[in-house]
């Protein structure tokens, strides 16, 4: 009779662990989703409220360029842009930085954001564009301009960076002013820091024929005729 009160005694505890085992399940299902619940919640206010701002850019397959002048060092590049900002922060693109590179003599020219518009001799002579100005970007918003990059005054050389067929390196760069209140962030986590946005791609000039920039632009294409979604960003 012993042995069965033992296995009595034994089955009874059985049953007190499963049990317990049971109402730990059932305590552990809220505690799973009231984290799961807390996890999206902070997601959703980081990426609508406290993410800093994250510039992102679009360029076309399509640029436009013109060398206008005799004996000047004066290029214009006319590139159509567009600027998201991913993050919640807003941001101001102050002016934007071109860099121009002939691969085949590694000589670089610089320029810098002068006009929006698309430009032309006429429109030059009357002085029909809108200047460059700051770009504003409020938190997930955009804007798209074409940009006109003049060259950074006779310092620069060569006189023409383009001047044949080939394909040219470019290389685009904003300034960015960010509001302090939002600088919380970067003072308390250094490392999330954010340099400048910065991309790179390749257009080729397909033919070269002076005559075009009496009025007009010559174009420098996309290699596949495409662009990727986004160019390369450094």
């Amino acid at each position: 009779m012993a042995w069965l009160r033992r296995n009595r005694a034994a089955d009874q505890a059985n049953g007190v662990s499963t049990q317990s085992n049971r109402a730990a399940r059932r305590g552990l299902v809220p505690g799973v989703i009231a984290g799961v619940a807390l996890a999206i919640s902070t997601y959703t206010l980081w990426t609508i409220s406290l993410k800093q701002a994250d510039l992102q850019v679009f360029v076309p397959p399509v640029v436009q360029y013109a060398s206008p002048y005799q004996n000047s060092n004066f290029e214009v590049l006319a590139i159509p842009l567009t600027i998201a900002n991913e993050g919640a922060q807003s941001a101001t693109v102050v002016s934007i930085d071109l860099e121009v590179t002939n691969p085949k003599t590694q000589a670089t020219k610089r320029f810098y954001s002068a006009d929006f518009g698309r430009w032309s001799m006429d429109k030059t002579r009357t002085g029909a564009y809108q200047a460059f100005a700051p770009i504003s970007l409020e938190g997930h918003g955009r804007r798209t301009e074409t940009v006109l990059f003049y060259t950074r005054g006779e310092q620069e050389k060569p006189d023409q960076i383009i001047r044949e067929p080939g394909s040219y390196q470019f290389r685009l760069t904003l300034e960015e002013d960010r509001p302090e209140a939002a600088g919380w962030l970067d003072r308390i986590t250094p490392w999330w820091h954010r340099d400048p946005t910065s991309v790179s791609f390749e257009r080729d000039l397909r033919f070269y024929d002076a005559r075009v920039f009496a009025n007009g632009t010559l174009p420098l294409y996309a290699a596949s005729w495409r662009t990727p979604l986004r160019a390369a960003r450094e």
